[in-house]
């Protein structure tokens, strides 16, 4: 459980809160718009009207106490790049913020964000992957060239154990873990029998797993 501060309430941010919220955080929104702090109450463990540009505002809710802060203020970049540079001058631990460009990505940077989001870009990036493969039920990047992957037992390989076919050495992936129906096995032995009612949770480049699945 972490406590998390997230700043701007827009769609992206009232998402983000109620999701952290829902996992069990204790998340505080804030937004210089009194409307969307009110509806946003009843769904997060505190809110706070204010303007987050504002070095007194952030220091009144003492930003070095939150495990997380995101600047998810979308629709003024001059906005987001004063909140984080104050937020990270403040103590804040780890600040994430939202860019909708490469430019301003490299601004948030230099400004104290410890990382940066390309909500959209990387939305449409995972809906891509998704529906371009044939047989693919999930899909979690790791980084710019390897991902987890969710996907079905191969054709013929039921019956067959792990061992027999070498699916290290043969196609470049790890099988992290099996799943059938809500039962899940991770880290498999070599000796694990394939069976065709399977999903396998793979481990791979993502320039091995069109030639894996095709």
């Amino acid at each position: 459980m972490k406590s998390i501060l997230i700043i701007g309430m827009g769609k992206f941010g009232k998402y983000l809160a109620k999701e952290f919220t829902e996992l069990g955080n204790h998340v505080m929104a804030m937004d210089i718009d009194e409307e969307k702090i009110n509806e946003m109450a009843p769904y997060v463990t505190s809110s706070r009207i204010g303007d987050a540009t504002k070095e007194s505002v952030l220091e009144s809710i003492g930003v070095d106490n939150f495990d997380l802060c995101i600047v998810a203020i979308r629709e003024n970049f001059q906005s987001s790049l004063q909140a984080t540079s104050l937020l990270k001058e403040g103590g804040a631990q780890h600040v994430v913020s939202c860019a909708s460009t490469e430019i301003q990505e490299k601004f948030l940077l230099r400004n104290g964000a410890d990382e940066v989001l390309f909500a959209e870009k990387q939305v449409a990036e995972s809906t891509a992957v998704l529906y371009s493969a044939n047989n693919m039920f999930d899909y979690i990047e790791l980084t710019p060239d390897y991902a987890i992957y969710e996907i079905p037992t191969p054709k013929g390989w039921a019956g067959k154990t792990i061992r027999d076919k070498d699916v290290r050495s043969k196609y470049n992936i790890n099988i992290l873990a099996v799943k059938k129906g809500n039962k899940l096995t991770p880290l498999p032995s070599a000796e694990h029998v394939f069976d065709d009612a399977e999903r396998l949770m793979v481990m791979c480049r993502k320039s091995d797993i069109a030639k894996f699945i095709g």
